[in-house]
């Protein structure tokens, strides 16, 4: 059985916080859930994903294509009755945000939690977007958990809120709160799992044409009106101390004032606000907040999410109470925040002198070599660029060709030595940019794509160079696996995992299936047959379609190579 499965109620095991959302959404009896994985949000889905197959608990969890496709299958669940669940790292939201903001409108009838786990300092990401504006965009609700306790707690409670409204609420995380390991109190597994419900037909609900919709959206105006008490009520969010100088903060934020008011021996000089349930702001909690002190430090990371809500809060009760944060320069937009730099911002504001702790000299070590990171040894991906490399410089077109990549772990391959990386925007957007560049320069195009990364986002990219007569070659690098986010399955994987039975989509057949005839398939690993394939390909000038299929080693070892 797996281990988030434990019925040991009241114990506590060592849980990532990703981890604690899955029990949680177990506890609550979630029944469906999808997701297209994303770091730092993976756990959750990997975890689903194997609790599914080994058909210990009633739930059904899918990889999707995209994160839109994933919020679409979760949304038409709760909508039927049935709790779910979707989860996403931050980018995926945009992604799936043609759905989002109409599911605010329609809504749901049972239980649905949408889980964002944002990058700060973009460990493994192209941006570092705050997600929290998404909730204020669609005006849905938010909670945002500062520990894996409060993760598991807040995605239960996220449950029952959400069907208090009938509105998807927000999970919004950030990579210390996903990947921390805390202790976890496990509660009390469910006896009965709703797995099927009856949907029940209204248009005038389900379908939101213009007049339908501008009835919705006065609706989830009215029910976010509701949620407002519940902000303002939340055990969520806490209060403590005494003192005149204010402090505000959500998320791992918390874990580090707290830190630092317990180091500075501080905590009577401050009032300390905890914020959980982020959004609808909880106004009247800040307004006497705010009439309770003189000034106000506004520890968020990011975008200034709180702190302008509190500057206008400020006006709107008629106290001019000096808010510091973002616009003071006590802090950045940029990047996560670190214990130390808390503790500096919370001195500076108490007047104290922080007596910085004696630096170890270190003086006597060599500098480390820097350790960039790179693609693996025996990886297929290498051999693909080499050969590529290699018939552009026999063509002698090597010095002109543009490279677009996308979103993988072929993303590597702007570091050297292979460096052939020129432009990227998201996922899917090497096909789409070379279209752009095609029709912009006379260079030679060759682009890069991964197979999980093709059906999530090529495919309708690839159908429209194709019809607008685009040249360029499109190299789809076949992996069998989603391997940048830990070997999940896609549509036209040949390797699989035990018990993984769904039906296979070859890559090959999708692209012939658009009405592209100039498709080939290679084994990367025979170099002399790649690069006279790559020779013969380059050399003409139109839309063509390479396959480079070959396992990733490290996918290929861990199932032994069973297909």
């Amino acid at each position: 059985m797996h281990p988030l499965l434990s019925k040991d109620t009241g114990e506590n095991r060592l849980l990532l916080g990703n981890e604690a959302i899955v029990r949680g959404a177990i506890e609550a009896g979630a029944a469906v859930a999808a997701a297209y994985p994303g770091t730092p949000s993976s756990e959750i889905a990997n975890n689903l994903f194997f609790i599914s197959l080994e058909g210990d608990w009633p739930i059904y969890f899918e990889f999707s294509t995209n994160e839109k496709v994933a919020m679409e299958v979760a949304a038409s669940a709760a909508a039927a009755g049935v709790r779910s669940l979707t989860c996403m790292k931050h980018v995926g939201m945009n992604v799936a945000a043609d759905v989002l903001m109409t599911l605010a409108y329609v809504g749901v009838k049972a239980g649905m939690v949408i889980v964002t786990a944002d990058d700060p300092s973009m460990h493994s990401s192209q941006n570092e977007q705050d997600n929290r504006t998404y909730a204020k965009f669609a005006n849905l609700p938010m909670l945002e958990p500062t520990s894996p306790q409060e993760a598991k707690e807040m995605t239960i409670e996220a449950f029952e809120i959400s069907e208090r409204l009938e509105l998807p609420v927000i999970l919004r995380t950030t990579t210390r709160t996903s990947h921390v390991r805390g202790p976890v109190e496990l509660g009390p597994l469910p006896e009965n799992v709703k797995t099927k419900s009856t949907f029940e037909k209204n248009p005038r609900r389900w379908v939101p044409v213009p007049a339908v919709a501008r009835m919705r959206h006065k609706v989830l105006l009215e029910q976010m009106e509701k949620a407002v008490p519940m902000a303002e009520g939340s055990r969520f969010n806490q209060v403590s101390g005494n003192g005149k100088l204010g402090i505000v903060a959500s998320g791992v934020s918390v874990c580090y004032v707290e830190d630092a008011l317990m180091e500075l021996e501080a905590g009577d000089d401050v009032r300390f606000l905890k914020l959980g349930f982020t959004f609808p702001y909880p106004v009247s909690l800040l307004k006497e907040f705010i009439s309770e002190v003189d000034e106000i430090l506004v520890v968020e990371e990011l975008e200034p999410f709180l702190e302008d809500e509190i500057k206008v809060l400020c006006k709107d009760v008629g106290r001019d109470v000096p808010v510091y944060g973002k616009a003071s320069g006590h802090f950045s937009r940029m990047y996560e925040f670190d214990p130390l730099m808390v503790k500096r911002a919370i001195s500076d504001c108490l007047g104290r002198r922080l007596k910085e702790r004696e630096q170890v000299d270190l003086s006597n070590i060599p500098v480390l070599p820097m350790r960039p990171p790179t693609l693996c040894q025996g990886c297929p991906h290498r051999e693909t660029y080499n050969a590529v490399k290699e018939a552009l410089r026999e063509l002698g077109q090597e010095e002109k060709a543009i490279y677009p990549t996308d979103i993988g772990c072929y993303t590597l391959g702007l570091l050297p030595p292979i460096q052939m990386a020129d432009y990227l925007l998201c996922m899917g957007s090497s096909v789409g940019s070379s279209s752009g560049f095609s029709v912009a320069t006379d260079h030679k195009i060759v682009s890069f794509i991964g197979d999980s990364t093709f059906f999530h986002s090529g495919l309708s990219s690839l159908a429209s160079a194709f019809h607008n007569e685009h040249k360029f070659c499109l190299v789809i690098l076949d992996n069998s696996t989603t391997a940048m986010t830990g070997h999940q399955p896609n549509p036209g994987i040949e390797i699989r995992p035990p018990g993984y039975d769904r039906p296979r989509i070859p890559i090959e057949e999708a692209v012939k299936g658009l009405g592209i005839k100039n498709v080939h398939k290679v084994n990367p690993y025979k170099k002399k047959e790649a690069v006279s394939l790559f020779k013969e390909v380059l050399s003409k000038d139109e839309l063509s379609v390479v396959i480079a299929q070959a396992p990733c080693i490290l996918y290929y070892r861990k199932f032994g190579g069973k297909k």
